[in-house]
């Protein structure tokens, strides 16, 4: 079967890069193991955050979230997008002291988009919050979304524009022969003048495949859930130096997080949960809330993430082949970075330029360095 774009992944960074792909009218196949946002894209947090991003990400997040703003009417779906803003929590002076920093640090690059708010100003947007914390930071851009919905809504669009997805078909190898790269599941052979590797957990055996090494780790981030509560919380909330994240929905049940992890084994496609962890996170939440003390845990999970040493993403072009493209490793925050990244691996591929700098996500950046 030939097509001129073969995606590995159908998490929201493939799904998007064959929407964009697609709507150019280039001939794009999406292979996915298991079924579209099965992984990470679909059972994550669903957290739309600029706030607190790493430097590097800041440009990438910045267009991102513009895209966010209408994405519902590009994609004619239901991302569940609400731009609620997000609060990061400062639990003391340290804390505070840590905020201005920042704030000095990107007001020299021209970023003003984060906000520090005192011990009133944060009372006035969340008036349930334990009193001795004193002050906080704040995005009003950012928000939530549902994480399948959003990743199903790049799917189908990518369809409607022509783009074939291919569920339950597990790659099981790559190469290249002349100008064409070959690709082998159990069952079919798909040829394609270019592959790209959204890959997520299993991105370093596709990367090998393509001829790129790199120290790419697993990990499963556990989410809990409560039963709905009286409405306390408005913003999506975390804290600067503690692992809090947590965001009230309409319906009052309250989704816990913080980064907390539990077992992830990749080879039989499971995670287990370390309730331990998840005994420590709630005490962290209840911590920050007081009024958490009164909830009942409904449901709890893990999925399976990728992440890098540095917690950056790899994005940009192979450094050992031609025509192949990588985009994983986002280390649990990539989700808000889905819009754009798909964006800028279709304008790589359409016209060699990415429109950023991208040095900072080189899949061999641990290569070159000095030691």
């Amino acid at each position: 079967m030939k097509t001129e774009v073969l995606i590995i992944g159908g998490g929201i960074q493939g799904c998007a890069t064959a929407y964009h792909l697609a709507r150019q009218g280039v001939a794009v196949i999406v292979l996915e193991k298991d079924y579209v946002a099965r992984h990470a894209s679909g059972v994550n947090a669903g957290g739309v955050r600029l706030l607190g991003r790493d430097l590097a990400e800041v440009p990438l997040s910045k267009a991102s979230m513009h895209i966010w703003q209408t994405l519902d009417e590009e994609l004619d779906a239901d991302t569940g997008f609400h731009a609620t803003s997000l609060v990061n929590i400062a639990a003391d002076e340290a804390d505070m002291d840590t905020l201005k920093a920042r704030e000095a640090t990107m007001h020299a690059i021209g970023h003003t988009h984060e906000q520090i708010l005192d011990r009133q100003e944060l009372r006035e947007i969340l008036p349930q919050v334990h009193p001795s914390c004193v002050g906080g930071a704040t995005s009003k851009l950012d928000g939530l979304a549902h994480p399948y919905r959003s990743t199903n809504a790049f799917r189908l669009a990518a369809e409607r524009h022509g783009a074939r997805i291919v569920e339950g078909t597990e790659l099981q190898s790559l190469r290249r022969v002349g100008s064409t790269w070959i690709a082998q599941s159990k069952s079919h052979s798909y040829e394609a003048a270019t592959v790209v590797n959204c890959a997520g957990a299993w991105a370093d055996r596709v990367a090998l495949m393509i001829g790129d090494n790199v120290p790419l780790s697993h990990a499963a981030p556990m989410l809990m859930i409560t039963a709905r509560m009286p409405h306390f919380a408005s913003p999506v909330v975390g804290a600067v130096s503690r692992q809090l994240s947590f965001k009230q929905f309409d319906n009052g049940t309250v989704l816990i997080g913080g980064g907390a992890k539990g077992f992830a084994d990749r080879a039989t496609n499971t995670t287990r949960l370390d309730y331990a962890k998840l005994a420590k996170a709630a005490r962290t939440t209840i911590d920050f809330f007081p009024i958490m003390a009164r909830a009942s845990i409904n449901r709890m999970w893990a999925g399976l993430e990728a992440y890098m040493p540095d917690n950056l993403p790899v994005i940009g072009p192979a450094v050992n082949a031609e025509n192949a493209f990588h985009a994983f490793g986002f280390s649990a925050h990539g989700f808000q970075l889905g819009p754009i990244v798909g964006k800028v691996v279709s304008d790589m591929i359409l016209t060699g330029q990415a429109g950023f700098d991208l040095s900072a996500f080189r899949i061999d950046r641990y290569d070159r360095k000095i030691l």
